[in-house]
Order: structure tokens, then C-alpha cells, then sequence
């Protein structure tokens, strides 16, 4: 499985969704899942991760590595099998570069969570402890209910 997570710049909300999957992947003990982050904007392209996500993820123990934000492309949907945005904004984004969903592939973040929303994106709130709160809960989800589900089928 490839999974593709997807925010306004890349440099907060999607690198932390990709950082800790691949975290929560590496403590399921799953080796077959590849995992990267993207932008719908060119705004921030070749910046890294902002220094708050880096906080909060340090905080929280997780690794990463530094990188350079890139803007998802129309051949990313073949690429990949499931494409994870953070809010609305970022699937309508989403829709536009890929023009379209026919095989049901973009999904918000929190649609694999009891609560259906947006993820508030810090670089506006200041708030990473609640972007990573949700961000973890819906890694969580998808490795619930696209991962270990794909086991069984």
C-alpha cells in the first residue's frame, strides 16, 4: 500500500501525518507500506518541515528526516493508493490537480475517526498539539481500517 498525505504547504500538517504513520507503521511491524506527504500550493516548495512540527514531534518521540515540500502532481493518483488530505480545502485542491476520483482514492484524515472534520491547520492557530492529537487519531484510523483490515481480506 502507498498512501499519500496532502495539506495546504507541506511543511506542517502532512509531514506530521507522514511522519507518524510511518512511526505507527514501523511499530505494527509492517514492512510493505510506503507513505510520503505532498502540497496542493507552490507557496512553500523546497522549505522543510516547520520548526512547531518538528517541536511537536520530537516531543512525542517520533522520528523524521529533513525534506523539501513538493506539490502533489496528476500522476501522484496513479501512484497512489490512498491520498489523505487534512481539510476540505486540500481535497477540493486535491480534485483539481487529479481532476476527479474515479477510483475513490482521496479521503479527509479524520474520515477514518468517530469525528468527521478538518484538521486546523497550526501555521494560522499556533496550535500543533491539537493538529498532532487529531493527525495521530486518524493515523490511528487508517492503520485500523485500511492496514490491518487489508490483513484479513
Amino acid at each position: 500500500m502507498k498512501i499519500l498525505f496532502i495539506c495546504h504547504g507541506n511543511i506542517c500538517r502532512s509531514p506530521m501525518a507522514e511522519f507518524v504513520m510511518k512511526e505507527l507503521v514501523k511499530k505494527s511491524g509492517r514492512t510493505d507500506i510506503y507513505i510520503e506527504s505532498a502540497a496542493t500550493s507552490t507557496e512553500e516548495i523546497g522549505n522543510d518541515i516547520h520548526p512547531g512540527t518538528k517541536r511537536k514531534l520530537r516531543e512525542e518521540g517520533i522520528p523524521f528526516e529533513r525534506r523539501a515540500a513538493r506539490r502533489m502532481t496528476a500522476a501522484d493518483y496513479s501512484r497512489f493508493d490512498l491520498i489523505v488530505g487534512m481539510g476540505t480545502e486540500n481535497i477540493r485542491n486535491i480534485l483539481r490537480i487529479t481532476g476527479g476520483d474515479p477510483e475513490n482514492k482521496v479521503h479527509r484524515l479524520l474520515e477514518f475517526t468517530e469525528r468527521v472534520r478538518d484538521i486546523a491547520d497550526p501555521w494560522y492557530t499556533g496550535d500543533f498539539d491539537k493538529t498532532f492529537r487529531d493527525i495521530d487519531r486518524g493515523c490511528r484510523g487508517i492503520l485500523e481500517d485500511r492496514i490491518e483490515k487489508s490483513e484479513v481480506r
